[in-house]
């Protein structure tokens, strides 16, 4: 399935898989949401306490697991990290707290697109600007520098830590929270749930999926391979939509979104942008820990953290809109993802090399 016209495939699977996801009951427009279902997993081991938003999904367990068996079955698995794992955990947070202001992931995006939901629209927007600013930092050298291979062991973590998951899950333990009322209260059986997720993340490795990357290569490189899958995703959404009714086509009403047209853009410039720097969006981290990569493990943490600071400190938007503490924190990540590129990109490099060369004439 290497090439385009297994990609658009899979990007249709995964749109009627997603609309049918809703079907049997997950929140509309959200058959899968990286962030949403991360956020909920923090919920559901009580790294936050809002109510409306704790379960552990299933569906992130299976794209977790997905991606590993696949990899391990074609040879593929490979542990490695290394790479600036703070700063990636940092950016992990980061795209989170964008994601929840927009209320979705670029998974989520597409899928709102593909539902009728006009505010995804800026949010698209954004995310293109957002790659933009990230594509520009690339071509001027950014780099998180290398990784290095690691024992077997170190690689299987991820894919344990998400097996103890569904322990959990399947246990119901007194200590693991199940939201009563909201989003986080409405779920597909968890068989069906974590075989999506299975499946979704067996083609998403195959394909090597990847909502940030379709924009950043025909941005670099004219190749529309990743941005087919981006495209056909929307199309089946909404011919699954379509056909079951869901459709609506508007700003207002639309499930689990607000109509801040500014803010929809503003936390996707913060997803995109964050996204290019770490090298592919969330459901690509995910992808990428379950084949052994623990640099996107770390971020994959980034994102559970930023999640629970998100819902503890106020930061998550509402169907209401954006909170001021929201606003001000998406603000003050755009500047720190600004100084991270800059800082390790060739900008800093060329400039530090003057200030030395100016020391050296004037101590000269």
């Amino acid at each position: 399935m290497n090439n385009k016209k297994g990609i658009i495939i899979t990007g249709g699977i995964i749109g009627l898989v997603s609309v049918a996801l809703v079907y049997f009951g997950n929140p509309a427009n959200m058959g899968f949401c990286i962030a949403c279902f991360i956020r909920d997993i923090a919920g559901g081991i009580g790294l936050h306490r809002a109510g409306v938003v704790q379960y552990i999904r299933p569906e992130i367990i299976g794209l977790v697991l997905g991606a590993f068996i696949l990899s391990v079955k074609n040879g593929e698995f490979e542990s490695r990290g290394g790479s600036a794992p703070f700063t990636r955990f940092v950016l992990g947070m980061m795209v989170m707290i964008g994601a929840l202001m927009f209320l979705g992931c670029p998974m989520r995006m597409v899928l709102r697109i593909g539902g009728g939901d006009i505010n995804a629209v800026f949010g698209l927007v954004g995310f293109i600007v957002g790659i933009f600013a990230g594509v520009f930092f690339l071509n001027r050298g950014f780099n998180l520098k290398r990784n290095y291979k690691m024992t077997n062991a170190e690689g299987y973590m991820f894919p344990i830590v998400n097996i103890g998951l569904f322990i959990l899950l399947a246990a119901a333990p007194s200590f693991v929270f199940f939201s009563e009322s909201g989003p986080g209260a409405m779920y597909a059986p968890m068989a069906i749930s974590l075989a999506a997720g299975l499946l979704v993340g067996a083609l998403s490795q195959k394909t090597r999926l990847c909502m940030v990357g379709g924009t950043r290569d025909m941005i670099l490189f004219r190749d529309s391979y990743l941005l087919a899958g981006f495209i056909s995703i929307i199309v089946f959404a909404a011919i699954g939509n379509i056909a079951l009714g869901y459709f609506n086509l508007g700003l207002e009403g639309q499930p689990v979104a607000h109509t801040d047209g500014l803010w929809n853009m503003l936390g996707m410039v913060l997803v995109g942008w964050a996204s290019v720097l770490l090298g592919g969006c969330p459901l690509r981290q995910l992808i990428l820990a379950g084949e052994g990569n623990t640099d996107s493990a770390v971020t994959v943490m980034g994102l559970l953290f930023g999640a629970a600071l998100c819902h503890n400190f106020g930061l998550a938007a509402s169907p209401k809109g954006p909170s001021v503490n929201g606003q001000i924190a998406v603000v003050l990540c755009l500047v720190v993802v600004a100084a991270v590129s800059y800082v390790n990109s060739e900008l800093a490099a060329k400039s530090s090399s003057k200030e030395n060369v100016k020391g050296d004439v004037n101590h000269g």
